[in-house]
C-alpha cells in the first residue's frame, strides 16, 4: 500500500524528501517483515499469504530501485537494477516450477542476507546526499547488494535446479529428491 506513495516522494522534488522517502521505505519494509513474523508465530500462514508476501517484497524493492535509477542514474546504474530484478523473477520462476511439483523451496540464509543488503542499500541511496563524508557507503552497499543478490540466485539454482530439473525419475515418474510435499531448504 505504501509503494505508490514511496515512488511519488522519491520522484518529486521538495525539501526533506530524502527523509520522508526513507521513512516510507523503512515502514513498508518493516510492515512486510512483521506481517510474515506474526503469521508464522501465530501459525496463520495461508496460501494467499504465501503468494502475496513475496510479491509485496519484490514490488517494494523493484519500485524503490527503479525510482532510484530515475533519481540518479550515475549512482544507481540501470543494468544493476535489471540484474537484481531479473534474479527475483528467476527465483520466483524456480519456486513456481517447484510448487507445481509439490515442492516448497524455502528461503535460505543467502536469500535473507540479500534482502537485508537490499534494504540497507536502498536506504543509504535514498539519503546519500545527506550522508556527507559517509556518502561513499551508498554505492558500496549497492555493489554488495548486487553481489549477494547474484550469489543468492546462483545458490538457489545450483541447489534446487539440480533436484528439480536434472534428477532422474524412478519407474513411477518421481525422483527421490522431490516426492510430493517435500520441502527443499538450502
Amino acid at each position: 500500500l505504501l509503494v505508490p506513495f514511496l515512488v511519488v516522494v522519491l520522484l518529486t522534488k521538495f525539501e526533506g524528501k530524502e527523509f520522508v522517502g526513507l521513512g516510507l521505505f523503512l515502514l513498508a519494509a518493516l510492515t512486510d517483515l512483521l506481517d510474515g513474523y506474526i503469521a508464522r508465530r501465530r501459525q496463520q500462514i495461508t496460501r494467499l499469504g504465501k503468494l502475496l508476501d513475496p510479491a509485496a517484497d519484490k514490488i517494494l524493492m523493484s519500485a524503490a530501485y527503479i525510482s532510484l535509477v530515475e533519481m540518479d542514474p550515475v549512482l544507481v546504474p540501470a543494468w544493476i537494477v535489471v540484474a537484481i530484478i531479473a534474479r527475483e523473477f528467476a527465483v520466483s520462476a524456480l519456486r513456481s516450477f517447484a510448487a507445481s511439483d509439490g515442492v516448497v523451496v524455502a528461503a535460505g540464509w543467502s536469500g535473507k542476507a540479500k534482502t537485508v543488503l537490499q534494504v540497507v542499500s536502498i536506504s543509504l541511496i535514498i539519503i546519500h546526499e545527506k550522508l556527507g563524508e559517509l556518502g561513499h557507503l551508498a554505492p558500496i552497499s549497492l555493489w554488495l547488494a548486487l553481489l549477494v543478490t547474484l550469489y543468492s540466485g546462483a545458490d538457489y539454482f545450483l541447489k534446487f535446479g539440480r533436484q528439480l530439473f536434472w534428477a532422474r525419475p524412478d519407474e513411477n515418474g518421481k525422483t527421490p529428491e522431490r516426492s510430493r510435499g517435500t520441502s527443499l531448504d538450502p
